[in-house]
């Protein structure tokens, strides 16, 4: 059976271009790929990895990366750009030995995994000890109100405005733009926060990187009421 993602792998590569959308280029490649500076992983799991766009980053920079992700079309578009080992599989499953990564990077994929505890789980496994587990992901107050399906409500000042429902209930959502039509997951920050805490990680970064030298309006409205997140947590 076809899944959300295999019906919208086609419409995915062509939003993600060879540069990446807008949240992906202007707000968080530079400062996730500075954390994974920071960290010097010798190896590094890119989860959830799409169409390989962000494993060429790291292998650009001299990583040893492994991507995985599900959806066939997607890894197929990755290995035809090469730049890194690309593995279909599921992140609630993962096939590879305890303590295989220094690294494991989330990079806006949390949000589409359903057995979130299992994929947890498995991160906690496969990083070695001392590992780093980098997360970008949307904020909960943007999930709460699926800005990615027309939440933002334009006011007459230049402001924007979200309608938040049931922030503390973790639910599915289906979520559409671009020709993209695929089941999201709200769930509030103290989910993240709580269930890595019991896995016995601890935080070591926190940010809600802004647009730098916003030069249009739509970078000057992202840093008005910004929607994306970091965190980086340790083994």
């Amino acid at each position: 059976m076809q899944s959300d993602w295999d019906r919208s792998a086609a419409a995915w590569i062509a939003a993600q271009g060879d540069e990446g959308d807008f949240s992906r280029r202007r707000v968080l490649d530079t400062p996730m790929l500075q954390r994974v500076t920071q960290a010097r992983p010798d190896r590094v799991l890119d989860l959830g990895c799409g169409e390989g766009r962000f494993c060429r980053k790291l292998a650009e920079q001299g990583y040893d990366v492994t991507g995985l992700d599900p959806t066939a079309a997607l890894i197929a578009q990755a290995e035809a750009h090469g730049g890194a080992r690309y593995v279909i599989g599921r992140a609630e499953a993962l096939p590879f030995g305890d303590g295989s990564f220094d690294m494991v990077v989330s990079y806006l994929s949390l949000l589409d995994i359903e057995g979130i505890d299992a994929a947890l789980d498995e991160v906690a496994r496969v990083l070695a000890p001392g590992g780093h587990f980098l997360i970008a992901n949307l904020a909960g107050i943007a999930t709460a109100a699926d800005i990615k399906g027309g939440g933002w409500e334009a006011l007459p000042d230049g402001g924007r405005r979200i309608i938040l429902r049931h922030y503390l209930e973790s639910r599915a959502m289906q979520s559409e733009w671009k020709g993209i039509s695929v089941t999201n997951w709200h769930r509030p920050l103290s989910f993240y926060m709580q269930a890595l805490l019991e896995r016995g990680f601890h935080l070591t970064h926190f940010d809600e990187p802004p647009v730098p030298d916003p030069q249009w309006p739509q970078e000057e409205a992202y840093n008005q009421a910004p929607y994306q997140m970091m965190m980086e947590w340790q083994r």
